[in-house]
């Protein structure tokens, strides 16, 4: 699969700097959490990471290229995925067609996710495939956002806020597609607030606290 690597990173929002100098790394089939509250930096970091957010220093590599200087969709094309908070799905599409738009070719080095490989993944969405986006649970939904950057073959993912919000039956079931995707070699980075959610799934945690590593 693929490893991600991130060396003094620091960025924000115009003049307002809200990342110090955030150093960590995850490997092949290893899952790293970001720790802390809402505001801490968790977002921005992952935002950074993939391009949404223009850094002021530092840098980031995937698979030992760097990627801080490429736009988003050029890390995407890279086999980079991503699951923003707001989990974006297409409210006006189908189950099955939401999958469609994130359907990218086989990646080397990645593992492959037909439909039946998701819906073994996501058993509950199996049954929805011709169901609007506006139609679903909150739950359904974030199971729909990941399932369809998966569609992308990403070699490695991060995921922003993957429990938030949701019921304990859901929450479940995030947990084990994220055990699975690890069993895959998938390189994952996620932020969260639950502490709990982040040991059950976490290879490593990192607390973030005013935009640094505690």
């Amino acid at each position: 699969m693929a490893t991600l690597e991130v060396r003094g990173l620091s960025a924000g929002y115009g003049r307002a700097r809200v990342l110090y100098d955030v150093s960590f790394q995850a490997g092949a089939g290893q899952v790293v959490a970001l720790l802390g509250r809402n505001g801490a930096g968790k977002s921005t970091t992952l935002k950074a990471m993939i391009g949404l957010v223009a850094k002021s220093s530092g840098e980031v590599l995937f698979d030992g290229e760097r990627i801080d200087q490429r736009e988003p969709y050029e890390i995407a094309r890279m086999g980079l995925g991503y699951v923003p908070e707001e989990r974006r799905i297409f409210t006006d599409l189908t189950v099955a067609e939401n999958l469609e738009v994130g359907r990218q070719p086989p990646r080397p080095g990645a593992t492959s996710w037909s439909d039946a490989a998701l819906f073994a993944l996501f058993p509950a969405l199996s049954a929805m495939r011709a169901r609007r986006g506006d139609r679903m649970s909150g739950g359904e939904q974030q199971m729909l956002a990941i399932a369809r950057t998966l569609a992308g073959n990403p070699r490695a993912i991060l995921l922003d806020e993957p429990s938030e919000g949701l019921a304990p039956i859901v929450v479940n079931a995030v947990v084990k597609a994220i055990e699975e995707l690890k069993r895959t070699g998938m390189t994952i980075v996620l932020a969260e607030q639950s502490q709990r959610f982040a040991e059950r799934v976490a290879d490593r945690v990192y607390r973030v606290e005013k935009g640094r590593l505690a």
